[in-house]
């Protein structure tokens, strides 16, 4: 039975799948955002000539489903790679954010 799974384990398993592989030296922040902002992009692209309508039915074809899982997962494991490597806490600074724009953007 698989234990449940929270960011700091899959950062670990993250960190020792780059390790097996003595990836860590390319894993600077540099390369990191790099590669983030290209998965990001590679995610941008399967909406990028939908319409709107369209966008809300992605999951709905298996085959988008899967590609726009894949990415999804990608942009996540570089993010979560980004804040292991600079010491960000990731959903503790989401929840900072999320305080801040509770009161920059209060509900009318």
């Amino acid at each position: 039975m698989n234990e449940p799974l929270d960011v700091a384990k899959l950062q670990r398993r993250l960190a020792e799948f780059a390790a097996a592989r003595n990836w860590q030296p390319y894993h600077t922040p540099k390369n990191l955002v790099a590669a983030l902002s290209v998965e990001a992009s590679e995610l941008v692209e399967i909406f990028q000539w939908l319409t709107p309508e369209e966008s809300a039915r992605v999951m709905d074809d298996p085959a988008s489903s899967a590609r726009v899982t894949d990415e999804v997962a990608d942009v996540l494991a570089y993010l979560l790679q980004l804040c292991e490597v600079l010491g960000i806490d990731p959903l503790a600074a989401l929840d900072a954010k999320i305080d801040r724009n509770e009161r920059r953007f209060p509900a009318p």
